[in-house]
């Protein structure tokens, strides 16, 4: 390699003369040799050129120096350089082995670039799945963004109310420093997907609020449509669908989960705006205290949102099969699991009140609490499902070594089921001796 063109070449890349980078670079490259160094900035300054199939034929280069490795930002600039000339199958084939290096410490930007491909081909599912995989990437500095584009593929699969949790998350990781205005009008058009149109309403009217954000023509529309609704619904003409969806957990006063913690195990939560050290003083305080910031909410809001995430992730994987999965009355978590988790609350110490539904007054879930034995073993016997409602038989056999009958209803709650009502048989006490 002639060292003296390569250094020349260097200076020139750093100063931003991307022409004259790539004439020094194409005078230091030795066509008998390996060199992965020269080859890779010169595949950047091409990039920046806008001559995006030679940045992907030098990125190529610098793939077959070994020695230089590099494995996973190359294949990720290659497959970006791919992308930009409107060749989404070699786009896809490079980003794939990008995400593949585990040395690669930045494969969100290969997902994104990944999710863009898949797009391009109308393959919306396995997008969704680039996005997803974005967000939950540790070291993405930008989960919302990944997050608001999973969200768009949530709306194009016809799962709105889907789109709406992956937006209102996207809120929770944008920063107070961040223009949160789009989001929340993207999260309005998701509400109005979903007929969800109080919400909805709220979410345009936050997005418009401080005058700084101008809604799209089909946005507005969509905004005026949903005063419109609203409007009529106080007037007492409630939409069938309003009513399909509550009676599926959706759209209720109260929040079932949180949507970084659906299982609620963590016991995270996101912290509020107060305690988050972004209202400094000063400018430069504002700054340094988002970076700070930034670092530790990453690291433990990452574990809550791969919760999530999993849980949506079903829906992006089998595409309409689980559309179909949720009409045949799936979920997580399963009802097999919140009966369990119901009938053994007494032992774990676990409050029974938070497998039952939330519509339930104290009384009910008193009532339910008093008939609940202790230390029994449950096997649930049959299980009828629907999609918005559930009966199972369980037995439970109890520490003397008699059985006993119950009828539990379950009704949805989001994606999972709460415990509705819980009647015992007197009949079908039976003894095991």
């Amino acid at each position: 390699m002639n060292q003296q063109a390569y250094e020349a070449g260097k200076a020139a890349y750093q100063q931003g003369d991307w022409n004259g980078a790539v004439a020094l670079l194409h005078q230091a490259i030795d066509a008998t040799e390996a060199n992965g160094a020269a080859e890779h900035m010169l595949g950047n300054a091409y990039m920046k050129l806008g001559r995006y199939a030679e940045a992907a034929d030098a990125y190529g280069k610098a793939l077959a120096d070994a020695s230089y490795g590099k494995v996973g930002a190359l294949s990720c600039n290659r497959g970006r350089a791919y992308l930009a000339a409107g060749q989404p199958d070699e786009a896809i084939a490079s980003l794939n082995a990008a995400v593949q290096d585990q040395s690669y410490a930045k494969a969100y930007k290969a997902y994104v670039a990944l999710g863009e491909a898949y797009r391009m081909k109308n393959d919306v599912r396995n997008a969704g799945i680039a996005f997803r995989n974005a967000a939950i990437d540790e070291s993405n500095p930008d989960p919302s963004f990944s997050l608001r584009e999973l969200g768009a593929c949530f709306i194009a699969l016809h799962r709105p109310v889907d789109a709406v949790e992956a937006y209102r998350t996207a809120l929770d990781f944008a920063t107070p420093m961040e223009n949160q205005n789009a989001i929340y009008s993207e999260l309005g058009m998701a509400y109005v997907a979903a007929n969800r149109m109080s919400e909805a309403v709220d979410a345009f009217a936050h997005a418009t609020a401080d005058g700084t954000y101008i809604l799209p023509t089909d946005m507005q529309i969509a905004y005026d449509s949903a005063k419109r609704a609203v409007a009529s619904t106080q007037a007492n003409n409630p939409s069938e669908t309003d009513a399909l969806l509550a009676a599926a957990g959706y759209g209720t006063s109260q929040d079932t989960f949180d949507p970084l913690d659906p299982l609620g195990e963590s016991g995270e939560f996101m912290p509020s705006p107060e305690k988050t050290g972004f209202f400094s003083v000063s400018e430069q305080d504002l700054v340094e205290a988002d970076k700070k910031e930034r670092k530790v909410r990453r690291k433990k809001k990452h574990t809550g949102l791969k919760v999530f995430l999993v849980l949506l992730i079903v829906v992006v994987v089998v595409g309409g099969v689980g559309a179909y999965a949720y009409w045949r009355g799936y979920g997580w978590p399963t009802q097999e699991t919140v009966i369990t988790s119901l009938f053994n609350s007494k032992a774990s110490g676990d409050d029974p009140a938070s497998f039952m539904a939330p519509s339930l007054s104290d009384s009910e879930r008193a009532a339910i609490e008093d008939i609940l034995p202790s230390g029994a073993t449950i096997s649930v016997d049959g299980l009828d499902k629907s999609m918005d409602s559930s009966t199972a038989r369980v037995t439970a056999t109890l520490s003397s070594g008699t059985t006993q009958t119950y009828t539990v209803t379950l009704v949805r709650d989001g994606i999972g089921w709460r415990v509705s009502s819980l009647q015992l048989s007197y009949d079908s006490v039976s003894s095991n001796s």
